[in-house]
């Protein structure tokens, strides 16, 4: 059964739907499925703290969520995907103070966190340090690595937040070599482990507000429940939303469903 999604997640997802539509790109339902946590964690982390968005395919969720904050323009917006942006399909460094690197080949956005959020505790800094991982990137060795690396040195400011959503580029998560999303995993190799629901605004707003270094010095994870597709019917769940851009009737019927399922609240 469909979620019941706010006004400001059901707006924030046609903004979404109309970059992807102007482009007429892929990579729609991965973006819908992280798209209320790149919201929470750019609305609510304090100024000093890093968000990196380690999912770089979700592009476009982290665009739309800039600009509805006032960090990207309008104007900058509509340049998405065309010659000469700044605003690629993968995040580009210096596009923007909030895209401080570029993305992309998964595996490489928890090493780079883990770098940083070690630098800070090396100068004795307490800002927490934030990357958001796929659960299919979970499948990296890249990602172990970091992740040792991080409980071997007590990193209690490193969280770690992972979109699982259950699918990843050719199949279930599960399917292609496991479960490595399972909270057991992390819990076994040394971090906090915090689940939740990836589409509560509630709850990610007190992950963000509420959630601090841990006292023993274990980094922490986040495995954030999600629905790929959130918010649009036809999408949800389904795996070929990975790669397909939306034709014109696809479009209007995704934008009238989140604009009618809004009159139902």
């Amino acid at each position: 059964m469909p979620r019941t999604l706010s006004q400001q997640q059901r707006h924030i997802r046609q903004k979404l739907l109309r970059l992807y539509y102007g482009a007429s790109c892929g990579h729609i339902a991965c973006s819908l499925s992280c798209i209320d946590i790149v919201q929470a964690a750019y609305s609510w982390k304090a100024a000093s703290e890093e968000f990196i968005l380690s999912k770089g395919h979700a592009a476009g969720a982290m665009y739309v969520v800039l600009n509805a904050l006032g960090r990207i323009s309008d104007e900058q917006l509509t340049s998405f995907y065309k010659d000469g942006t700044k605003l690629a399909a993968h995040p580009s460094a210096g596009t923007s103070r909030d895209i401080p690197f570029a993305l992309g080949s998964l595996g490489h956005g928890l090493p780079i966190a883990t770098g940083i959020a070690y630098g800070k505790n090396h100068v004795g800094l307490a800002d927490r340090t934030f990357v958001l991982m796929s659960d299919g990137e979970t499948n990296e060795g890249t990602t172990w690595e970091a992740a040792h690396f991080a409980v071997r040195n007590s990193l209690s400011g490193l969280f770690v937040i992972i979109d699982k959503n259950g699918l990843q580029g050719f199949g279930r998560t599960s399917d292609v070599l496991g479960d490595t999303a399972d909270p057991a995993v992390w819990r076994a190799m040394g971090f906090r482990v915090i689940e939740g629901d990836g589409h509560n605004e509630a709850f990610l707003k007190s992950f963000m507000d509420e959630t601090r270094p841990d006292a023993d010095g274990r980094p922490t994870v986040l495995i954030a429940n999600t629905v790929k597709g959130c918010g649009v019917p036809y999408m949800e769940d389904k795996l070929e939303w990975h790669y397909l851009p939306m034709n014109k009737e696809l479009f209007d019927d995704a934008m009238t469903y989140l604009e009618e399922s809004g009159h139902a609240e």
